[in-house]
């Protein structure tokens, strides 16, 4: 059995798993705000809550957090979650749980379920990407996944659009303090813009792809320039990665077009004469990361490698 968490800014959500992946309890609280000590104590009582009439006292405990562990101190990192940055987080919780708990960035957690039990599964390299509010990715390679010594691996969305236009330069603005970013272009508020941009008036991104849907064609040509903005970044991807399988999560992977449309051009991005990476849709859907997080641990509680 494994127990995931899912730490998100409003909500978390624990998940009981069984070797097998099947589901046996799923639960959701509202995540505290700005306090700290309030969040370790939410997610400690809807862990509890999981493991009742389950004989799962004392299991491992994976979380998925929005931000990421220091490599030099331990400490959150790059967390939406503010209160959170600066706080031995998984030493805390274990101590609240009295069980090991091991933590990942939310992203990472998407890829590995997604490649554990999900869309690509059985696959030996997998690039998952998350492309909603914002744009992330993370990687999974031999069924392991892959952080690097930084933790920054998969930080897809914080590199400039590759092959940009002129009217792409220098690019919007990006919280990270950079501009033209893979994240302000790819992200739904990125798609938004792109169309107030050409058409005087905001859309959401659900907006923008019914109505390219409909014969609009003004969305129609802001859904083909994301569709290429898309395929230039992910064939820089299979350029130096090379993964079998790309899975896309987050609210644009709803876009049905992108399936066909985005493997269509990016042949001319990568650097090959033929492509066989294949382009899927999330299998687990916004339960990816709750699910990755109980992957964190493999079947008996023991620490993988």
């Amino acid at each position: 059995m494994r127990i995931g968490v899912d730490l998100g800014g409003t909500k978390i959500e624990a998940l009981a798993l069984a070797d097998d992946g099947a589901e046996l309890r799923r639960l959701r609280a509202p995540t505290p705000q700005g306090d700290y000590q309030a969040v370790v104590v939410a997610v400690r009582d809807l862990v509890a809550a999981v493991q009742v009439g389950l004989g799962a006292a004392g299991t491992p405990v994976g979380v998925a957090i929005p931000g990421a562990v220091s490599p030099a101190t331990g400490l959150i990192k790059n967390a939406n979650s503010t209160c959170l940055i600066g706080k031995p987080f998984d030493m805390d919780l274990a101590a609240a749980l009295g069980s090991p708990v091991r933590l990942a960035n939310d992203a990472n957690c998407f890829a590995l379920s997604e490649a554990s039990d999900g869309a690509a599964r059985g696959a030996d390299s997998v690039f998952g990407v998350i492309i909603g509010t914002g744009t992330g990715a993370g990687i999974v390679l031999g069924g392991r996944l892959h952080e690097g010594p930084n933790l920054i691996a998969g930080e897809w969305g914080h590199v400039p659009l590759p092959w940009p236009e002129d009217d792409e330069r220098p690019g919007p603005p990006c919280y990270c303090g950079r501009r033209g970013c893979i994240e302000t272009f790819l992200s739904g508020p990125g798609l938004s813009l792109s169309y107030q941009t050409m058409a005087g008036r905001a859309l959401t991104a659900r907006e923008i792809a019914a109505r390219a849907g409909q014969g609009d064609s003004m969305a129609a040509a802001c859904m083909a320039r994301y569709e290429r903005r898309l395929a230039k970044s992910l064939g820089m991807v299979i350029s130096i990665l090379d993964p079998a399988v790309i899975v896309l999560g987050g609210g644009l992977s709803n876009i049905a077009r992108l399936y066909d449309r985005v493997p269509a051009l990016w042949g001319e991005f990568a650097f090959s004469d033929q492509l066989s990476t294949r382009l899927l849709r999330a299998k687990h859907g916004d339960s990816s990361g709750v699910r990755g997080a109980a992957w964190l641990w493999p079947a008996g509680g023991g620490v993988a490698p």
